[in-house]
């Protein structure tokens, strides 16, 4: 019984291996095969990436769980599966703290009571982690599980071999000389999140350009993450290993702004005791990053014409010509066509920046990514102050994915740390034993203190965004609480509005909607027609 079980799942998969397919999709078929050998509530696939586990697949969680990143050390559960080397199952009763407490996406419970999971290897090294959750105890109490679980391990460990592996040789294609690209989660550097398709075709740019040494010119609006952008340009290029050099140029005086870049001799002007090399020539075989670069002078943009060019500077004060080697990344919040238009930027400079132009999408163009964003930054809070979890409710949720965000990433971010010391301030006192960890929800009332929504800068439109909530839910009001509408009229709203935006984006396409909710399609029109969506 136990080997014709493996046996269904696995034919599919194997045929999968030998497809074109996304990897996206393919590790969403292995969690789905996974869910038809064991019973349970939620499945995870995280990779090992220094210290710390990243989801790259879930079903069953919601979606913020893929913006999540675990420390091992911060996670006993993980902690131990990774030391196991091999299939486990932790008792219905351990005190262990669960890391996925509070994000199954059944309503109605925080805690999972049963848990199991198995290290995937590669190569003879550990890959990663599957994980296997339920909200009720002994669901994974069947003598074969364990045996399942360790059976299926084998093939998602080729799963996972096969998708990075066609990653790599795409990789190669680009550029057969660079490096392979330093991984941000082991330094835990921010890194870009999101898997809308604004976000894909920014990481296809970035892919595409990194391999060259063309300079590039990032726009967007304030807080879209323009550094990061420079930062996995430079990470993926050929220059990977040297320098990468930032200058804030909004913040540089013009009557220093040359000594900064160039460097000066000793006896330059007053002060200037020794010699000193500039930002060009710190960042030499590397990346120098010019921040704002749309905040300089007329006169400074003059004087960057001749690097940007051929390479050759003079320091300050000396008659001697230098030769640097530099790759360029200019950023900027302007539009710098118009401020060329307008006289206050050099053509001729704004042409040798502009070489290769990359635009950071709005977060309102980039949907659900809100979602998984939002995560990441609840993570990042729960591990600094110490907490056993944190949760958005459906009202919450339904919340940020409404708000058309005019400060884009960097409002979420502090929208999600103002909320979590709210609701942590909410329940001080509560317990008794403030020595253990607490979970905390996270509702509407701590994100906006009932403030409306602030508006978008004038000129912009809220393009992208989900579609708001049908008739019945706007006359209950964004701000209504838990004891207005209860909790499952708050999870059935949210529902709603998720699967009408999907079927919105994807032009009424079922099939399309399921993937990407990763729900069965049968389930989905079952769902939609109990929540009165209709195509």
């Amino acid at each position: 019984m136990t080997s014709s079980k493996i046996l269904n799942a696995v034919i599919p998969l194997v045929a999968d291996l030998a497809q074109e397919l996304p990897e996206r999709e393919r590790l969403r078929r292995l969690l789905a095969a996974l869910r038809t050998l064991l019973p349970a509530d939620a499945v995870a696939l995280l990779r090992l990436n220094g210290e710390w586990l990243e989801p790259v697949a879930i079903d069953g969680l919601v979606p913020d769980t893929l913006g999540r990143r675990f420390k091992v050390a911060e996670h006993p559960r993980l902690a131990q599966l990774l030391a196991a080397g091999q299939a486990m199952r932790f008792a219905p009763d351990s005190p262990l703290p669960d890391p996925y407490d509070g994000l199954i996406t059944t309503p109605g419970e925080l805690h999972v009571h049963d848990c199991m999971g198995c290290v995937l290897q590669t190569g003879g090294l550990a890959w990663g982690l599957l994980t296997l959750d339920a909200l009720e105890p002994d669901r994974f109490a069947d003598d074969n599980a364990l045996e399942l679980l360790q059976a299926f391990s084998n093939l998602a460990a080729a799963t996972v071999a096969t998708a990075e592996r066609v990653q790599q040789l795409s990789q190669a294609a680009r550029s057969a000389s660079a490096p392979a690209p330093r991984s941000p989660g082991a330094d835990r550097s921010r890194q870009i999140l999101g898997t809308s398709p604004a976000i894909r075709q920014l990481q296809s740019s970035i892919a595409l350009v990194a391999a060259s040494d063309l300079c590039v010119l990032i726009t967007g609006e304030t807080g879209t993450g323009k550094e990061l952008v420079a930062q996995a340009v430079h990470a993926q290029s050929p220059r990977a290993a040297q320098p990468l050099v930032s200058i804030n140029c909004a913040a540089l005086p013009d009557n220093l702004v040359e000594s900064e870049l160039f460097g000066h001799v000793r006896g330059a002007f007053t002060g200037a005791v020794s010699e000193r090399r500039g930002k060009f020539e710190q960042a030499q075989h590397g990346t120098l990053f010019l921040d704002e670069v749309g905040e300089l002078s007329l006169s400074v943009q003059a004087k960057l014409l001749r690097v940007l060019q051929s390479g050759q500077l003079q320091r300050l004060g000396s008659d001697r010509e230098h030769q640097v080697d530099v790759r360029v990344i200019a950023a900027t919040n302007r539009d710098l066509a118009a401020e060329v238009q307008a006289g206050r930027m050099r053509a001729d400079f704004y042409h040798r920046l502009c070489v290769y132009p990359v635009v950071v999408p709005p977060l309102r163009a980039r949907d659900s990514d809100t979602l998984v964003l939002a995560g990441c930054f609840l993570e990042e809070n729960r591990a600094r102050l110490q907490l056993g979890g944190l949760r958005l409710d459906a009202a919450a949720q339904a919340a940020l994915l409404r708000y058309p965000w005019p400060g884009n990433v960097r409002e979420l971010e502090h929208c999600i740390s103002r909320a979590v010391l709210k609701a942590l301030s909410r329940t001080l006192g509560q317990r008794k034993d403030s020595s253990k960890p607490r979970m905390l929800s996270i509702g509407e009332e701590d994100l906006w203190d009932g403030a409306a929504a602030a508006p978008l800068p004038p000129g912009q439109q809220a393009t992208g965004l989900i579609a708001p909530l049908p008739a019945a839910d706007v006359a209950e009001g964004p701000a209504a609480s838990a004891e207005t509408l209860g909790l499952r009229a708050q999870v059935e709203r949210y529902e709603r509005q998720l699967l009408s935006a999907s079927l919105a984006r994807h032009h009424g396409n079922w099939a399309a909607a399921a993937r990407e909710l990763q729900l069965d399609r049968a389930n989905l029109q079952r769902l939609a027609k109990r929540l009165g969506v209709e195509r």
